[in-house]
């Protein structure tokens, strides 16, 4: 989802009397959640505010048969809900708002009227259900949702701009009780999902899947009969209803073989609207064939993406088929990179909400990167590091006790969940220094949870098993950890080796070193440049490269590859009067450092030590010619020696 409020930079700098049973035979796709759902305890409710009946089954299938309507968000009709019984069932729970009538409930043909509504929980006492037997249940109902605000369930608005209503959902993260009976949990995908819309008969209504049949009622109203048969969750189930013309075009991914994909998009029909959008919708193709080449191939296409035009402050990854704005580029790739990332592969939980809208940011910056050319790709990462290090704290991953209803604007939150996370999956594709293997690890991942959900563990665990690399400090400083290194630097050329000391904070004591790879690029005094990369470990790191040539400054990240802050850079340049007045050894220094003072002076001299930053480490008085201090009890770093003799100042520099 991407929403265009001020604070989110990375759009404009700055949501009957019988069962009806599924026809479609057997689910030969199974719910890929189960297994972890099993062992982290399947009976326990995601949230305090659900019922535990509602974790007594597993979805398989939802079949919508809803009224719709552009003048107001007021739906009727009925929701046919399949599952599988996971223990034996005497209450059968759904979830739905009491803003919604409920009509009748049918569970396998049998009509139960004594059911009783706790806030948005609606338990069901029905015949004994065994185990691992399947059944449908059927829920007539009608209501009109609370509307206003990015997160309401249904919403509709009138664009003067072309002078057409519009209404449609936005059911992310906990809305989709707003308008159907539903169970909100991320780890239960259905197999497959029926939208049917009836509506105006001069009104166009889109959702998922395939539009299987438009079936004239003879009455003024028309359905629309959309089918998905891929796994999907429930906030991803979506309509959109306006006076809408169809536009169509196509991907054509290397891997479909001269095979196309169809993008279709409801684009509103008054004069001018699609001249307006159509350069924006054309680009969806080749981000289509970007994308399938960069990650997988589009992972739903046997059916379709697409595009539904609305009021929308933003877009938002309805599954196949994305509900809009406005087409931007930015907009258009983010909410194509939703497919995979957030459809094909749902975070598991909404702490990990890093999987959906981190890699749909990062899914732009590659759009960017591969469409418009690199210098456009950086500027959009620098972008998002510039948002991401705008304020010093924050985690990526989100606790627990920060989800609820009411706290949407944190589990969204423009400069964490999608800057910062889109720029941490930067920094590692930096660290694996090898842009095949990185999107190996990308495409792996989305193959082995093809379907199903994961979270950012899981994806540290498929980037270590194709990397051979060891990602837990990785994760521990830029997902579960918080803020940014910062960096002091000194360096000196000196008889063909480049030192440099690279003194490491960091924005927030909650992680107080951050071990990464850093580029720096070295400039010659010959004109030429060269890029070193070295790794910190720690907060105090000294290097000594050999260097063939004089090296006259340096630069950090000079590709933009991670987010931190230079505080300072300080060059050590040697005094260079003749005679010299005094010289240190060793240097670099372990032990003990050697003062040689070549003329006599007639009264002590002032000698001081200091550290980088100026701070005051030793101060004393001498008159001898040779000095030998401890250095023993001194951090590793660059040191500056001055001696004060009364006439002249005079400065030596030394490394520990």
């Amino acid at each position: 989802m991407k929403r265009l409020f001020y604070f989110f930079v990375f759009m404009i700098p700055a949501l009957g009397g019988f069962s009806q049973l599924s026809d479609h035979g057997d689910h030969e796709l199974q719910c890929i959640h189960q297994s972890r759902a099993m062992e982290k305890g399947l009976f326990n409710p995601a949230y305090a505010w659900q019922s535990d009946y509602l974790f007594d089954y597993d979805v398989s299938f939802y079949w919508l048969d809803i009224e719709v309507s552009n003048q107001s968000v007021f739906v009727s009709g009925n929701t046919t809900i399949n599952a599988e019984a996971l223990v034996a069932i005497d209450t059968f729970a759904f979830e739905l708002i009491p803003e919604q009538t409920i009509d009748s409930i049918f569970v396998d043909g049998i009509k139960y009227s004594n059911y009783t509504r706790e806030t948005n929980n609606v338990l069901v006492p029905v015949s004994t259900i065994p185990a691992q037997s399947s059944f449908s249940a059927q829920i007539y109902y009608q209501g009109q949702p609370p509307s206003g605000g990015f997160f309401a369930g249904v919403t509709n608005a009138y664009s003067s701009a072309w002078d057409q209503e519009v209404t449609w959902t936005l059911s992310e993260p906990f809305a989709a009780a707003d308008w159907f009976p539903v169970k909100q949990d991320l780890e239960d995908k259905a197999d497959s999902c029926w939208v049917f819309l009836t509506t105006d008969s001069d009104l166009m209504a889109g959702s998922q899947g395939l539009l299987t049949n438009t079936v004239n009622l003879g009455n003024g109203q028309t359905r629309y009969e959309w089918k998905s048969s891929y796994p999907i969750d429930y906030y991803l189930i979506s309509f959109a209803v306006a006076d809408y013309l169809e536009y169509n075009t196509y991907a054509h991914p290397v891997e479909m073989g001269g095979d196309s994909i169809l993008i279709q998009n409801f684009i509103y029909d008054s004069p001018g609207c699609l001249e307006n959008y159509k350069g924006g919708i054309d680009v969806t193709g080749e981000m289509v064939e970007l994308m399938s080449e960069k990650y997988i191939l589009y992972p739903f296409h046997e059916e379709k993406y697409g595009h539904c035009l609305t009021q929308l402050g933003g877009g938002m990854e309805h599954q196949t088929m994305s509900t809009m704005g406005g087409f931007s580029f930015g907009l258009v790739a983010h909410e194509l990179g939703h497919m995979w990332f957030g459809d094909h592969v749902t975070c598991a939980t909404w702490s990990d909400i890093w999987i959906n809208e981190g890699f749909a940011t990062y899914s732009n910056h590659l759009a960017e990167e591969f469409i418009n050319g690199w210098s456009a790709g950086v500027n959009f990462i620098v972008g998002k590091q510039n948002s991401a290090m705008g304020s010093p704290g924050g985690s990526v991953y989100i606790p627990e006790e920060l989800i609820y209803p009411g706290n949407e604007y944190r589990i969204f939150n423009g400069r964490l969940s999608y800057n910062k996370g889109a720029c941490i999956i930067h920094i590692l594709r930096h660290e694996i220094q090898d842009d095949e293997l990185f999107f190996d690890v990308m495409g792996s991942f989305q193959t082995e949870y093809a379907g199903g959900t994961a979270t950012g563990e899981d994806f540290k665990n498929t980037a270590e098993e194709v990397t051979g690399m060891e990602f837990d400090t990785f994760f521990d400083q830029w997902y579960y950890g918080e803020g940014y290194p910062k960096y002091a630097l000194t360096w000196y050329y000196d008889n063909g080796n480049f030192h440099l000391s690279s003194s490491q904070s960091t924005s927030t004591s909650v992680t107080p070193v951050f071990e990464m790879l850093m580029d720096y690029r070295l400039e010659f005094e010959d004109g030429t440049d060269t890029i070193v990369q070295l790794f910190q470990s720690q907060n105090l790191e000294n290097y000594v490269l050999p260097m063939p040539k004089v090296v006259v400054d340096i630069e950090v990240d000079p590709n933009d590859w991670t987010m931190e802050k230079v505080t300072s850079i300080t060059v050590v340049v040697e005094e260079t009067e003749s005679p010299v007045y005094f010289t240190v050894a060793p240097n670099p220094v372990q032990e003990h450092l050697n003062l040689y003072f070549s003329n006599p002076t007639e009264g002590p001299r002032n000698i001081n030590i200091s550290d980088i930053s100026g701070r005051s480490i030793l101060n004393m008085h001498s008159s001898d010619d040779q000095l030998h201090i401890n250095t023993s009890g001194l951090a590793r770093g660059v040191y500056v020696v001055r001696v004060d003799d009364g006439n002249k100042k005079f400065d030596r520099r030394f490394v520990k």
